[in-house]
């Protein structure tokens, strides 16, 4: 039985979402349509730009993106702890960059004073603005449509652009987290649009590469519009992914390199040093990153964890148990 979103996304849970929308019709959200000839290429422009475009009003992070020929994948990080320190004028300026607010917003950003019975009005009104700033489902919700009205503006049609709502499951591992950011950056690998990572369009992992290009520190050279990697877990963790930028890099490699070859079943002695840290087996690694989506379902990480969120929501038994079992290590 389906579980209502605010089951399915819980900060006490895990902070880590991967999110997925796919197109509905037939003419493809990016790409060319083989049976018109009509490229709709740019479009992955659109999207791109307003991802980037949308992590500087929410306290939500973007950890990986894939934009596709007829889905769209993300990997999202809630910032809580920074949406609580916002000020009033903070959370007002973040909703007005993208939507028009109320007269009364309006006016407190004019610097008017308010009478005090319309100062706790626009209060109450900002905590709200607050707790939507940091959801996942109005971010999904401010890409999706704003996508939607472009594409239906272009086509000279009405009617839905999308599938329907966003999918998303909970991960709340490193292990988990690291699988899907991977299979999320991979995509134009396995669908064999794309040779190598810095070749792959459209994606995190070729915005990170272009800035290591680009940059002389290593320990500097990461895109600011995307979560950065901090390194391995210690004491007095900075906020960032739990892993090193350079670690992460070496294993999307080797992994693309076994996708693209077509090598099923033979590894690389080689193993990269994040799957020997995390105890992940090569094999199971390389079979997530061919059928992640199929695998697992609402909750991603291993069998101790997925059995507390399952006894916090009342459920017996969650879809995706037994993969999770056999991926990631207890």
């Amino acid at each position: 039985m389906p579980q209502p979103r605010n089951t399915q996304i819980s900060l006490d849970d895990t902070p880590y979402y991967p999110c997925v929308s796919r197109c509905v019709r037939r003419a493809l959200l990016c790409g060319e349509d083989q049976q018109t000839g009509k490229s709709f290429e740019h479009r992955r422009g659109w999207i791109e730009q307003r991802l980037l475009a949308l992590t500087g009003c929410f306290a939500i992070d973007l950890c990986a993106y894939a934009v596709m020929s007829n889905h769209t994948h993300v990997v999202l990080h809630v910032d809580a702890e920074s949406a609580k320190a916002w000020s009033l004028a903070q959370i007002v300026e973040r909703w007005h960059a993208l939507f028009a607010g109320t007269p009364l917003s309006q006016r407190f950003l004019r610097g008017e004073t308010l009478l005090p019975v319309e100062q706790q009005f626009l209060e109450t009104q900002a905590a709200q603005w607050r707790e939507r700033l940091m959801s996942v489902s109005w971010f999904m919700r401010c890409l999706n449509e704003h996508i939607a009205r472009l594409a239906n503006a272009e086509d000279g049609c009405t009617g839905r652009f999308w599938e329907g709502r966003f999918k998303s499951q909970a991960l709340l591992d490193e292990s988990a987290l690291l699988a899907c950011m991977a299979y999320v950056d991979l995509n134009p690998i396995r669908a064999g649009i794309a040779q190598t990572p810095e070749d792959a369009d459209h994606t995190a992992v070729q915005r990170r590469l272009q800035a290591l290009t680009a940059a002389t520190d290593t320990d500097t050279a990461q895109p600011p519009e995307l979560m950065p990697f901090v390194g391995n877990p210690r004491r007095d963790m900075p906020r960032g992914l739990p892993l090193r930028l350079l670690d992460y890099l070496e294993l999307v490699e080797w992994t693309g390199r076994q996708l693209r070859d077509g090598k099923r079943g033979t590894m690389s002695v080689n193993t990269p040093s994040l799957l020997r840290r995390l105890r992940i087996a090569p094999a199971a690694w390389m079979n997530m990153s061919r059928h992640f989506e199929a695998q697992f379902k609402t909750c991603i990480g291993n069998a101790t964890q997925v059995a507390r969120v399952c006894e916090r929501r009342g459920q017996r038994w969650v879809q995706g148990i037994r993969a999770c079992r056999a991926a990631f290590p207890t």
